[in-house]
């Protein structure tokens, strides 16, 4: 049962007041779901080292005793009866009197004396000055399925007692914003039975360190065993306003939970401005730009972003016991002056996990476009729709339904616009910002933190937002066609032999987990290196053979790094770090770098290592590198990157393999260079897998098998080396065909030798996928496994088990 509304209380006995430190969850129907779980937190984290500020709530009673007294309950419910809140105009001026209404109830003296009483109680409890933030607490927000956040009001750096019985008044009267107005009606809320709390909350220092928002789950794909971590200077209504790009940190729950400390994958926000509180007269928070060299700087350290995960994983554990089921929460927390940290609000995340868990809608691009501005993408799909650039109150006056938004940022003001928009866009912002939580909400993809946007794009310009490519979402010119599919994971066949993914995008790996895979059977590192490190391997380990230009570019690249090769050690462990916790404990096969050598040239130093062949595609290439001097060093890096995920991150999951493997000898020497590296086939579970790709792998299929733990076939490689054909030749691409009988016999050979030797044999082509007769083929030769891009995978799935069925007695 509800504690009573009558006490404990604070030292004035007046039963309005309500100290943090007596209430839990059962108390939602006195002070709200956000000051309620404050209190529960308050004991939950009481022995660990992140702790809940102290304060006190005024009682949903109090708003309800105010608005009896005045006897203003007849007049607030006629002004919503018969009403369309589609109606801007009449929105805006019915909740402005339902605001004036509230506001004069709630000054009486009985209830302004309670409040001010406990304000100089909780500045007696500390040390100095206190100042407090005044937060609205409605009590039916921060439900498991509804979210009033950023609808009510909330006021920082309160010192004074008539300040803070001014805000608690100002927060009462914002039951009533547009905002909250629509959304009730929407969802289906009787106004007269919400009512709001108010707590009055220690205020953290983050003025001169850091807050953020973190989600135990990832806020796009629904990837429930991460902890996205975000963060910027200054306080955190710069995140929730979308004014700053934070910082972003990933840390996968179940190694964490088998002790594993490290933090997954952390992206450098623009971090542009902080909001701080400055003295002055009357002192005002202001918007301060954020000097370059700190911008360059994460905003925490791995110590902080580990101990806030852990906390955040303990609340989620705590309130899902709490609810009887898994409770994915939203927690916003700060960091004081002194470095110490702590969670300032926990709810239950409300949008992405109460998706339907079994079917997910795909959108696909099938035209191109010119790119026209990018930004963080929210929602994973496609819109199109005629821009409009909004500046401020008045633009929106003019809004129509389909069209885009585009604007600096957005305010919770916005939100009955952003219901009836084609998708938005905005200048500033990240994932956990305002227009990016209600976006998400409304299900309207948006695309954040473009940062050019109100510029590049022009009114009544047609515009295709696509948020389906990853974590990056685009901005092309005109209407770009794509096509969607609904797919129903449940109603897909599971065959027998397993079916797996080919990725080359960490992004993509956190929603590509939700399909029904076996696992990775070939993720690249060439990606990886390529676009999100860009530096050569070679000259990360060698800048001092650089020209002062390059060893300049290359310091602007890795910021805070303390050098190249923690740059590139660090990245390139990420991201594949990124995919092994995605599949975690599915299977990832890691391809070792197989960049020929003039793709290795067009990489930042690449130029001054790479030599000049006339037929790359058969040369320096592959395991051929791996121990030779012109790149050994190079190769280093990579092997010291991924043992990194093994070992540190604890993602034993992660099989490696080699390319282009020539020779067995070669094999060896490969072997015995990552064995030196500390990569030793078998130690600690280790796979080490090869390439079948080149015919020479298939005669000596026996001897390979004596050096590797299994094959995959690279059927391109292969198909191009059996016909002698160059497959990126225009002229003779006729000639190349994947099921030309020469190479239907290799892939038979190489299936049954790998199966003479005990030895699984998968294939990581596209060509099961392009033809349903080599699925056929392959699934009757009893292959183990069939890699395939995630937009083939429901269809190769079934041509495979159709083959299998074909092939039962």
């Amino acid at each position: 049962m509800p504690r009573s509304d009558t006490g404990p209380a604070s030292t004035d006995g007046g039963g309005y007041i309500r100290p943090f430190d007596t209430l839990g969850m059962e108390d939602v129907p006195l002070v709200g779901g956000k000051t309620a779980s404050l209190g529960e937190l308050r004991g939950l984290l009481r022995s660990r080292t992140i702790g809940v500020p102290d304060g006190f709530a005024v009682t949903a009673r109090a708003y309800r005793d105010a608005l009896s007294e005045a006897g203003a309950w007849a007049e607030l419910k006629m002004l919503f009866d018969d009403f369309d809140p589609a109606d801007v105009a009449e929105l805006s001026r019915r909740g402005a009197r339902a605001r004036d209404i509230v506001y004069a109830a709630t000054g009486g003296e009985r209830l302004r004396g309670q409040i001010a009483a406990a304000f100089r109680a909780l500045a007696a409890s500390g040390e100095g000055p206190v100042s407090v933030a005044v937060r609205s607490s409605a009590t039916a927000e921060d439900l498991p399925t509804a979210s009033f956040a950023g609808q009510h009001d909330s006021f920082l750096h309160l010192r004074d007692e008539d300040g803070v019985v001014e805000a608690c008044r100002r927060c009462f009267a914002s039951l009533y914003t547009d905002r909250a107005i629509v959304y009730r009606i929407n969802n289906g809320f009787d106004h007269s039975k919400v009512a709001l709390s108010v707590a009055v909350m220690r205020m953290v220092g983050s003025d001169e360190a850091a807050s953020g928002v973190i989600f135990t789950l990832d806020p796009e794909s629904g990837f429930p065993d991460v902890v996205l971590v975000t963060g910027a200077y200054g306080l955190g209504e710069g995140i929730v306003q979308g004014s700053v790009d934070p910082d972003e940190f990933y840390v996968h729950k179940p190694t964490y939970l088998e002790g594993r400390r490290a933090v997954l994958n952390r992206r450098l926000g623009a971090k542009q401005v902080s909001l701080a509180w400055r003295p002055g007269k009357g002192g005002a928070i202001r918007t301060i730009p954020t000097p370059k060299a700190r911008r360059q700087r994460f905003c925490l350290s791995d110590a902080d972003v580990l101990a806030l995960a852990g906390s955040a994983i303990a609340i989620e554990a705590h309130y899902s016991k709490l609810a009887g089921h898994p409770m994915p929460m939203d927690i916003e927390w700060a960091q004081d002056a002194d470095g110490a940290l702590y969670v300032v609000q926990a709810r239950p995340e409300t949008v992405i996990s109460q998706r339907d868990a079994d079917r997910m809608t795909t959108f696909r691009l099938t035209g191109t476009g010119e790119v026209l501005t990018s930004g963080k993408a929210v929602g994973e799909k496609i819109a199109t729709g005629p821009v409009r650039v909004v500046r401020g109150a008045r633009d929106l006056e003019a809004f129509r339904p389909g069209e885009v938004l585009v604007s600096t940022a957005t305010s919770p003001d916005w939100d009955p616009v952003i219901k009836i928009a084609a998708t938005v866009v905005t200048d500033r912002g990240g994932r956990t910002c305002h227009a990016a939580i209600v976006a998400r909400e409304l299900g309207v993809p948006a695309v954040v933190g473009a940062g050019d946007a109100t510029q590049t794009l022009i009114d009544g310009q047609t515009v295709t937002v696509s948020c389906a490519e990853g974590e990056t979402g685009r901005v092309y010119e005109g209407a770009v066609p794509f096509e969607t599919e609904e797919l129903s994971f449940s109603s897909l066949p599971r065959p027998r032999t397993k079916v797996m993914l080919n990725l080359a995008h960490p992004d993509m790996a956190l929603r590509a987990a939700r399909l029904p895979s076996a696992g990775v059977g070939l993720a690249r590192l060439e990606f990886i290196i390529g676009e999100q490190i860009g530096m050569h391997p070679m000259a990360v380990a060698h800048p001092d053979r650089l020209s002062p230009k390059v060893r300049a570019a290359m310091a602007r690249r890795i910021g805070e790094d303390i050098s190249p090769r923690d740059y590139f050690v660090r990245r390139l462990a990420e991201g594949v770090g990124l995919i092994a916790a995605a599949f975690h404990p599915r299977p990832v096969i890691a391809r070792l770098s197989d960049f020929k050598t003039n793709e290795y040239a067009r990489l930042l130093g690449g130029r001054d290592f790479e030599p000049v062949e006339e037929n790359p595609m058969i040369g320096f290439r592959g395991a051929a590198r791996y121990d030779h001097p012109l790149y050994a060093d190079g190769f280093a890096l990579e092997c010291e990157a991924l043992l990194r995920v093994r070992r540190d991150m604890g993602l034993t999951n992660l099989r490696l393999m080699v390319p282009f493997c020539r020779r067995v000898e070669e094999g060896r020497a490969v072997l015995e260079a990552m064995a030196r590296h500390g990569l030793k086939r078998g130690e600690d579970g280790l796979e080490i897998w090869v390439m079948c790709e080149i015919p020479n792998n298939v005669v000596q299929i026996d001897a390979f098998s004596g050096l590797f733990d299994g094959f995959s076939i690279g059927s391109n490689d292969l198909a191009q080396l059996v016909l002698g054909v160059d497959r990126d030749s225009e002229v003779v691409a006729f000639d190349f065909d994947e099921r030309d009988p020469g190479v239907l016999e290799m892939l038979r050979q190489a299936i049954e030798g790998g199966r003479r030797n005990g030895r699984p044999v998968g294939i990581c082509g596209e060509a099961p996928a392009t033809y349903p007769e080599i699925a056929a083929f392959l699934t009757g030769l009893g292959i183990d496994s069939i890699s395939v891009t995630p937009d083939s995978l429901a269809g190769t799935l079934k041509a495979v088990f159709e083959a299998e069925q074909a092939e039962a007695p």
